[in-house]
């Protein structure tokens, strides 16, 4: 529902981020590894890889840098500074099940005289790792694209070619660079950062049809103010539209939060809720979550749950902080929902018309001890033509009972709401 282009009008509604649960295993793991000095960021990279049943997870801490194991708040009171030498890596890890990690021993890159460590590849910063199940060629199965602009290819994810320049962009892709097949494009879409001197930190876009050549940079996304700037957006594409976990950087605060966007092409994006984070920092000082919130690339998508993994940092943007791999979750389709503007009165949401050719209707939805949801199928005059029972009780892709048989090819939806928030509905 949060697509405005199947929404006709609407009153006394809003589109609201959907309600996230933090686990209770958070966090899931931090810097634990002598070449895991400052996590920072994460840039984690996150799949269930169907074909070999586990969760994979590349991330980028800086294995060259000073940490900040064990500091006090008062001790992080001192202005953080950064190693002279200090180099990022991209680390490898799994798990089963998604919440306890391993971080096997690959002995492929030398670190402090030992190959005894989990890193795959030292140098690229902020880089972004896709499996492509497109490709043709097993040896480019896995792709990454890092600041640089560079990419590389793997068969497994983890024994990587040489990297490649891109040529022709100029960004300055300091952030988590990531990229992924879409597939109403028929290309590749890369999102990458550049700077402004309006807002500072600006998203920009970049295409390609074979992952090597690219094209000229486009900035598709600023921050409101010099303030609030767009730090990174891993993008993915879900149930006909495409989304992006925007990550805010409030200069003022040193904060860092995630919101939500969406798009119907890659390049024109709207904000959702603006000024919301879809995954809230915590409040506490030195909680695991506090400073910073960046969410991985891309979510993994379970029957009874979304699975939002992020970097978390118990400390400011720009000071002495440790990181970690977080999870929160979402109920299905839940990323955003209409819920009303007013409580005293009913909110209403009427869709566009489209073909009905027969088959269930179904609805995915939240409703509040004592709300209620109506139903109403209208013909292409505006005229009801059917109507289901009031929806008393929370409902997932639940197929709607009407009063009447539908026959019309034509129809839409009204749906009036009341302490409840509606989330997408479906057709079959």
């Amino acid at each position: 529902m949060l697509d405005k282009r199947i929404i006709e009008t609407t009153k006394n509604v809003k589109l609201e981020v959907g309600k996230v649960e933090k686990h209770d295993a958070n966090p899931l793991f931090g810097e634990e590894k002598a070449w895991e000095m400052r996590i920072d960021n994460l840039y984690g990279n996150i799949i269930f890889d169907q074909e070999e049943h586990m969760y994979k997870c590349w991330y980028s801490p800086f294995i060259v840098d000073y940490a900040a194991h064990g500091m006090t708040l008062e001790e992080r009171a001192v202005p953080y500074r950064e190693h002279p030498e200090r180099e990022m890596g991209i680390c490898y890890a799994t798990s089963k099940d998604g919440i306890n990690w391993e971080k096997p021993v690959l002995e492929l890159v030398e670190y402090n005289g030992s190959k005894g460590n989990n890193i795959v590849w030292r140098g690229p910063h902020g880089a972004g790792v896709m499996k492509d199940l497109s490709e043709n060629d097993p040896a480019k199965r896995y792709k990454v694209i890092f600041q640089g602009m560079a990419i590389g290819f793997s068969a497994d994810g983890i024994h990587w070619s040489e990297k490649r320049k891109v040529k022709g962009v100029k960004v300055a892709g300091d952030t988590h660079n990531n990229a992924i097949w879409a597939p109403t494009l028929n290309k590749y879409i890369g999102i990458t950062r550049t700077w402004g001197p309006k807002f500072g930190r600006e998203v920009a876009r970049i295409e390609s049809d074979n992952f090597i050549d690219w094209t000229r940079e486009e900035v598709v996304l600023h921050g409101t103010t010099k303030d609030l700037q767009t730090y990174s957006m891993p993008i993915f594409y879900y149930k006909q539209v495409y989304l992006g976990l925007l990550t805010i950087y409030q200069q003022s605060t040193d904060r860092v939060w995630t919101e939500l966007t969406w798009s119907p092409d890659t390049r024109n994006w709207y904000r959702i809720d603006e000024g919301t984070p879809i995954i809230p920092n915590s409040e506490k000082k030195l909680d695991y979550d506090y400073g910073c919130v960046y969410a991985c690339a891309s979510p993994v998508f379970l029957d009874d749950k979304i699975m939002l993994y992020y970097g978390g940092s118990d400390w400011l943007h720009s000071g002495w902080r440790n990181g970690f791999l977080c999870l929160a979750t979402l109920r299905p389709d839940g990323f955003a929902g209409y819920v009303q503007e007013n409580k005293n009165q009913k909110g209403v949401i009427a869709t566009k018309l489209f073909k009905y050719k027969g088959g269930g209707l179904k609805l995915t939805a939240d409703v509040e001890k004592g709300g209620s949801i109506h139903v109403s199928l209208l013909n292409s005059d505006g005229e009801q033509i059917a109507a289901c029972e009031s929806i008393t009780n929370s409902i997932t892709d639940e197929y709607l009972k009407f009063d009447k048989e539908i026959k019309e090819e034509n129809i839409s939806l009204k749906i009036e709401i009341i302490q409840a928030k509606v989330y997408s509905f479906g057709i079959e």
